[in-house]
């Protein structure tokens, strides 16, 4: 497994971490032991980065981070949390008072005195500018209740103005396939100024898998079925707000480039590249990423996402398709959105 240095944090993460959005719950129902079995099977893989969030089952996948990392003292691995999201989203929650009510759950939940990296998971845009809220970030630092901060944003603009902080150790960001703009001004920005890049959504919420059909349902708890027109948060969380009918059929095309991919490499080893390992690695592989955090429901989906970091350079050829195919797709719907 690959290591790359997560930002100005200065610590070095596996390039292929875990997002444990599904542990809590909101991609259908996940188990306390097949959770932990996730969580195990990651690390086994090399994973040493985890990112969760407070609101993910309401602290649920937290708590079982938690449970995971006090069997585990030693593994070495850095987990992010988020906050923000259980509070009505208002500029004027983000007060350091709010942030310690918040830290102090999240502490408690993960079982630690110093959350490794805290981010402001996707606050209202006048977040970013206000020097307050920095502020009172840099005070949670002085007095170790977090060892670094960054953000997790919808925009790229939100980046941008993220980026140029000097004490934002990290910026989360939706990139794959279906979603190239944060290649255009900020991945170069980020790694211009030492800022990590946490790239999630890396699947397109499994479209990019080229497993879905048009006629393909999700469980009524599923983000992916509530939310796929924004019903109950942003839009572009769930497919990278691209059409869901849109998506399959570009998604059928991503397969058809794997397949060539694998014929023309003619190395057996390379004959379970799958379409989502192809896809991981494309995000992994672009300059300025520092980690790239697809979720998992099952140890097998975990250590297949792993294996990604495996995936020798997929080339400019390929790199040429995966941009023809969002230009067909994409580039006119959702391009200037995010």
């Amino acid at each position: 497994m690959q290591l790359r240095t997560l930002g100005r944090t200065g610590r070095s993460v596996s390039v292929i971490g875990l997002g444990t959005w599904q542990l809590g719950t909101d991609w259908g129902n996940v188990s306390e032991a097949d959770a932990l079995a996730v969580l195990e099977a990651s690390v086994e893989a090399g994973v040493t980065f985890f990112d969760t969030a407070d609101v993910y089952g309401d602290g649920r996948s937290e708590s079982l981070i938690g449970r995971f990392l006090a069997s585990h003292p030693d593994g070495g691995i850095t987990v992010a949390t988020k906050m923000g999201r259980r509070a009505d989203q208002v500029p004027e929650n983000y007060t350091l008072a709010n942030f310690r009510s918040w830290l102090d759950r999240s502490r408690s939940n993960l079982r630690v005195d110093t959350i490794d990296l805290v981010q402001l998971h996707c606050p209202p845009t006048p977040v970013y500018s206000n020097d307050e809220v920095f502020d009172a970030l840099d005070q949670l630092v002085s007095e170790g209740v977090i060892a670094n901060y960054g953000v997790s944003v919808e925009t790229t603009a939100e980046a941008l103005i993220a980026i140029a902080r000097p004490n934002v150790a990290t910026v989360q960001i939706i990139l794959n396939a279906f979603r190239l703009k944060p290649l255009d001004e900020v991945l170069p920005a980020a790694k211009a100024a030492g800022v990590g890049i946490i790239a999630r959504v890396p699947l397109a919420s499994g479209l990019l898998s080229g497993r879905y059909t048009k006629d393909t349902t999700f469980p009524e708890s599923d983000h992916r079925n509530y939310n796929r027109h924004g019903e109950a948060f942003d839009q572009g969380e769930t497919f990278s707000g691209v059409d869901f009918e849109a998506g399959v059929a570009a998604a059928h095309e991503f397969s058809e480039l794997v397949t060539e991919l694998r014929e023309e490499w003619k190395v057996e080893n390379h004959a379970l590249l799958t379409p989502a390992k192809a896809a991981l690695a494309w995000v992994a592989q672009q300059a300025g990423v520092s980690t790239v955090i697809p979720g998992a429901r099952n140890p097998d989906q975990a250590l297949g996402n792993a294996a990604a970091a495996s995936v020798p350079e997929l080339g400019a050829e390929f790199n040429a398709r995966v941009r023809a195919i969002y230009d067909q797709y994409f580039r006119a719907t959702v391009h200037s959105k995010w």
